[in-house]
């Protein structure tokens, strides 16, 4: 499995820094993934559902430690190089 393209959608609040979106092997798309400043550092948020109770969870995330290692470098990379060039949206790998 392989991070095809990387979308990433800078925004301006307290602790959220960007939305985004990535697709896997040109076939899987993932989106509303958030890229949220927390107090040890960027951390990547899975997509998640508000519940009846009013707790969260995720409706996508990976299975084991390694994968998400893989999507937060390859995320947390991408949105660096996009704030470094001005802050405006940029997929990597995208056509």
């Amino acid at each position: 499995m392989e991070i095809t393209e990387v979308r990433v959608f800078p925004v301006n609040e307290e602790k959220l820094r960007a939305y985004v979106t990535i697709t896997f092997d040109h076939c899987f798309v993932i989106r509303d993934l958030k890229i949220i400043q927390g107090a040890s550092g960027l951390f990547v948020s899975m997509p998640s559902k508000k519940r009846k109770d009013g707790t969260y969870r995720d409706i996508a995330h990976p299975i084991n430690n390694e994968t998400r290692r893989m999507i937060e470098e390859k995320i947390i990379a991408e949105y660096h190089r996009v704030v470094a060039e001005g802050g405006g949206q940029r997929a990597l790998g995208g056509q």
